[in-house]
């Protein structure tokens, strides 16, 4: 009787370990299997980061003259370096806002030579070097006559890319004033068109020798409208 009890003992000691043992075994197993699919997320992860990173496409931007170049002067005296800038800078927040890359060739009131054509020179290599989807250089108009007035984009004659470009965002400027009747004009001359390797057109957003232009140029108001039809025009652009 007292061996039958002991060997029930024995028994229930050893079943006990069993399950125990089972228990230590699925901790482990269960632990591994957490600890592999956190790996695997991570990696996910850092694939995607890796993918976005090449596959973000990059626009330069380039807001014409600065430093002691001035550019235009309006007739309010108004210089058309703060301008450009401005409206440039605007543009490259809405691209930000879209997680694109941006790169300015200028993001104070500075030249980037000592000359005209080193500073021209010197965009153009900035342009290059980064190889992007496009650029485009912000600028503003004038002409003798005070009459004279909208928006024109200017695009390198043998880029069919860069009138493509310059032909989405004439639209999207009229747009903004619909008295606009200005059409995209090629260009052979502009130093900073016929020197780039990439799609590259000249905005003139307006002219400075026009009165009532200028007065919408010089407020947050219009400058806000510009900067979002370029912005939508680049975007239209990126999805061809």
């Amino acid at each position: 009787m007292k061996g039958d009890v002991f060997l029930q003992k024995k028994v229930k000691i050893l079943m006990g370990l069993i399950v125990l043992l089972a228990m230590m075994i699925g901790v482990c197993w269960f632990g591994e299997w957490i600890y592999k699919k956190h790996i695997q997320h991570e990696n996910n992860i850092e694939t995607s980061a890796d993918a976005n990173s090449h596959s973000k496409q990059t626009i330069v931007i380039d807001a014409g003259h600065g430093g002691k170049d001035s550019g235009k002067i309006g007739v309010n005296k108004v210089l058309e370096k703060d301008i450009n800038l401005i409206i440039a800078k605007k543009v490259e927040q809405l691209l930000l806002n879209q997680n694109i890359k941006v790169i300015m060739t200028r993001e104070e009131d500075s030249d980037l030579g000592d000359s005209k054509i080193e500073d021209l020179r010197k965009r153009v290599d900035i342009i290059n070097d980064a190889k992007p989807d496009l650029a485009l250089s912000i600028h503003q108009n004038s002409y003798p006559s005070e009459d004279i007035h909208g928006a024109q984009v200017f695009y390198y004659s043998q880029s069919e890319k860069g009138k493509n470009l310059a032909q989405i965002l004439q639209n999207k400027l009229r747009k903004v004033d619909p008295e606009n009747k200005r059409e995209e004009k090629e260009n052979d001359s502009y130093f900073i068109l016929k020197k780039t390797e990439v799609p590259v057109v000249i905005v003139e957003c307006g002219f400075l020798s026009n009165p009532k232009e200028t007065k919408r140029l010089i407020s947050d108001e219009y400058q806000d409208l510009l900067a979002e039809a370029i912005f939508e025009g680049i975007m239209e652009f990126l999805a061809l």
